[in-house]
């Protein structure tokens, strides 16, 4: 029986099992068996991650871009259908991500979720899309664990659930993080197993879901150089690791050549590589993920990660050790995570679990050792003393020698049940504080029928293929998702807009901003925006008549009313819509109200077109 009990006991062959009822002895090696650690972990994992997804009804988290990615992948499934594949992308014209140069780096990605789309309701067959993948990527981390035969499996898996806050809430998130996390232990495994042709498709497959495949490329160098270090001489084993690298590079470069982008992928990818890892000298305001935590931030978030590099830090003996190698590999390979999740947050579901892999590789030889020592059977007796040396019931022996073996192992058994236990209590607790205070973050997110009304409204009165002016980039991906039809300004990222027209791109940061306009510029915001934000030519040519603004741009919201170019055709909690006149007129009335539900009135018609 292997020694993978969830309390860290021996082999059913060892001393102490054998003194124990039959009936105790079977179900020891129950409990201990790989089937029943792995559907234990599995229901503990998605419990955890159930209670999360569904602590709000909207599509989980923070920021809506899961909203354009399982949008993609309904339209993706209707390309293939009608042969249409990869269909275009009009939704974003003004920016690098127009209908010649899009490019889909989630691919793959995208594709896996397409079941999950043929839900009746679309947004709760993502959201159980996004939790399968959360549950798939934890899950890989703790059979990895269970694959190595690891002591004490479940502790280790509360450890990794419980690892950081930051890295529960991005695995709710409907992206590529939690597959790429799955193709990542799956990599390690390769390289763990020394099966390195596998590295070869996986790569590819890899590249072809997300661009995090240069983990997997770090990976293959950081076990090259660990097995240079070790072997100290060019030979069989060093080559063969030189040829894993060579496989990881091979496949990631088919990956993004045989691909239905190529070569536009490779522009993309140097946005995503050189523009953003600039430390903090952004020209835009881009995603709170690529900025640092602050210190204090970091400790009270990442504290079980960091816990667990502590630990596996002072455990790590031996770097040239056979034993070694795999604890040494998660040594160099989750220090890694770590600088670079201190550096930029969007990193925070890296770098926990595999801090905890590492301080579980690390820890397991002491823990062996331990346990050998405490729990091994004293040899046969043959001459009439113990193996401690001194003669069988001797009053001047040591307490351990008089003690019987079987009962001292029963001892240390309890020892190390008490332990481990508390070990599991003290690693449960954060557990449950992160994911509590996770479900709270998640449960304050928009409601999940923001920015719907608004969008219907247009989906009513504007012409398909409209050019809508939205004042938010971030935005755009539940604009995109209730309707895909239009186009609009700015959206996924203003760096997009930025590549592509650095003067669209400033005067739209100008307008939607609204403090630096000048009087001229105020009155004349109509013909400012529909004269420049415009797609297509001659009779083609589309510009921007309808605005889009959710309330947190009142400076916008109030030039462009103050202006005499717009009237607002609707209004409600989350969103307004307004929408140009062909001429200059009269400002509405200062705090009028708005058309209730943003009825289009013969009376907006009358101030507008």
């Amino acid at each position: 029986m292997e020694n993978i009990s969830t309390g860290g006991g021996v082999p059913a062959g060892e001393v102490g099992v054998a003194v124990r009822p039959a009936r105790r002895r079977s179900l020891a090696a129950v409990l201990k068996s790989r089937g029943v650690l792995l559907v234990a972990g599995a229901l503990l994992i998605g419990a955890v991650f159930w209670y999360l997804q569904f602590s709000t009804a909207s599509i989980c988290c923070g920021d809506y871009d899961a909203y354009y990615h399982f949008r993609w992948s309904q339209m993706l499934w209707q390309g293939i259908r009608t042969g249409h594949f990869p269909p275009s992308f009009d939704a974003l014209p003004l920016t690098t991500l127009n209908p010649k140069d899009y490019v889909d780096h989630h691919l793959l990605f995208h594709v896996l979720q397409i079941p999950f789309t043929w839900f009746r309701d679309f947004q709760t067959g993502a959201k159980i899309g996004t939790w399968l993948f959360a549950c798939l990527a934890v899950f890989s981390c703790y059979w990895l664990v269970i694959r190595s035969r690891l002591s004490y499996p479940l502790v280790w898996l509360v450890a990794i659930i419980g690892s950081a806050a930051p890295f529960l809430y991005r695995m709710n998130m409907g992206k590529a993080m939690s597959i790429s996390i799955v193709l990542l232990v799956l990599g390690i495994h390769f390289l763990f197993e020394r099966k390195y042709v596998w590295l070869l498709p996986l790569a590819f497959l890899f590249a072809l879901t997300y661009d995090m495949v240069f983990l997997l490329c770090a990976a293959a160098l950081f076990w090259l150089f660990v097995t240079v270090w070790q072997e100290r001489t060019l030979n069989r084993e060093v080559v063969r690791a030189l040829v894993a690298v060579g496989l990881v590079l091979a496949g990631t470069a088919l990956g993004f050549v045989i691909n239905p982008y190529f070569p536009h992928n490779i522009q993309l990818l140097y946005e995503h590589l050189v523009i953003k890892v600039r430390a903090g000298d952004f020209t835009t305001s881009v995603g709170s993920e690529w900025y640092p935590y602050t210190t204090w931030e970091f400790l009270g978030n990442c504290g079980v990660a960091l816990a667990a590099m502590a630990a596996g830090y002072i455990a790590f003996r031996n770097s040239a050790k056979e034993g070694q190698r795999r604890a040494f590999f998660l040594l160099l390979f989750s220090t890694l995570l770590m600088v670079v999740n201190a550096r930029w947050r969007r990193f925070a579901e890296y770098f926990p679990p595999f801090a905890v892999l590492f301080a579980a590789f690390a820890l397991e030889p002491l823990v062996r050792r331990a346990r050998e020592r405490f729990t091994a059977r004293e040899p046969a007796e043959s001459d009439g003393t113990t193996n401690e040396g001194a003669p069988t019931g001797e009053t001047g022996a040591t307490d351990d020698a008089r003690t019987p073996a079987p009962a001292r192992v029963e001892r240390a058994r309890a020892w190390e049940f008490v332990l481990v236990g508390t070990a599991f209590v003290l690693l449960a607790a954060p557990l449950v504080w992160y994911a509590r205070v996770t479900s709270q973050d998640i449960a304050g997110m928009a409601a999940p029928d923001s920015y719907r009304g608004g969008m219907e409204w247009l989906g009513k009165n504007a012409d398909k293929g409209e050019l809508i002016f939205n004042t938010d980039w971030d935005d755009f991906p539940k604009l995109f998702f209730y309707n895909p039809d239009f186009a609009y300004v700015s959206g996924l990222d203003p760096t997009y807009l930025l590549d592509r027209d650095r003067r669209l791109f400033e005067l739209h940061a100008k307008i939607t901003i609204g403090k630096d306009l000048k009087d001229d510029e105020i009155a004349n915001l109509g013909p400012l925006i529909r004269d420049n934000f415009c797609v297509g030519e001659g009779e083609h040519k589309r510009c921007a008549r309808y605005t889009f603004s959710d309330h947190e741009h009142q400076d916008f919201y109030n030039n462009a009313l103050d202006s005499g170019w717009f009237d607002e055709v609707y209004h409600d909690d989350d969103c307004s819509i307004l929408r140009m006149r062909d001429q200059k007129g009269t400002p509405p009335p200062d705090n009028s109200p708005p058309d209730e539900q943003g009825d289009d009135s013969d009376e907006d018609d009358s101030q507008g077109n």
